[in-house]
């Protein structure tokens, strides 16, 4: 009920368009039932287990996307997950919430939106990193530092191992990009011989 009504205090869009605004709205509201209950770190680490869940399973991933499940099989499903994951009642229910608007579809947009709704809250800059080689953890965390002293801000960094690069670091901070893969580079001069 508490979401429920929250969410009716902000009112959400009443158009059948699930639109980035309303996707908005319920990360906000997420956001903000979890700072004014304190519970805002459990509920962004449920959120990022979840989301982690979604990328790893396709069996998870395709029944969040399947128009034949009905409410009760998701919360059976969502039930059980909780269970083994020990999630806050707030983050189950709004993801009851979610089930039983019909906006469950839509849940992992939600709940990256949400994600970084908390980092810009912290003050964090969103970086990724798209590397031809595995990175250690340390490795990681040294162009995480790197990246804070330069940009002089946290940084939440998000890295992909890409099996297409040939070698190098493809790095974005925000709306800077930072190219440094031959892959790149090959790109470039192919495109000035084409020209020539």
């Amino acid at each position: 009920m508490l979401i429920i009504n929250f969410l009716k205090g902000n009112q959400l869009s009443k158009n059948k368009e699930f639109s980035s605004t309303s996707s908005s709205r319920y990360s906000l509201a997420l956001f903000e039932l979890g700072e004014e209950l304190n519970l805002l770190k459990n509920i962004e680490e449920n959120s990022l287990l979840f989301l982690d869940l979604i990328s790893h399973s396709d069996d998870f991933k395709n029944s969040i996307k399947d128009p034949t499940l009905n409410q009760r099989d998701l919360t059976n499903v969502i039930s059980k997950l909780s269970d083994i994951y020990n999630f806050e009642s707030l983050f189950i229910n709004f993801i009851n919430f979610l089930i039983f608007k019909r906006r469950f579809f839509y849940v992992e947009k939600i709940l990256k939106n949400f994600n970084e709704i908390c980092s810009e809250k912290r003050g964090e800059i969103k970086a990724a990193i798209n590397s031809a080689k595995k990175l250690s953890t340390d490795e990681i965390k040294k162009i995480t530092e790197e990246l804070s002293n330069t940009f002089k801000s946290k940084i939440k960094l998000d890295y992909n191992y890409d099996k297409s690069l040939i070698g190098g670091l493809v790095v974005q901070v925000g709306s800077t990009m930072i190219d440094t893969s031959i892959k790149s580079k090959l790109q470039q001069i192919e495109n000035r011989m084409i020209g020539a």
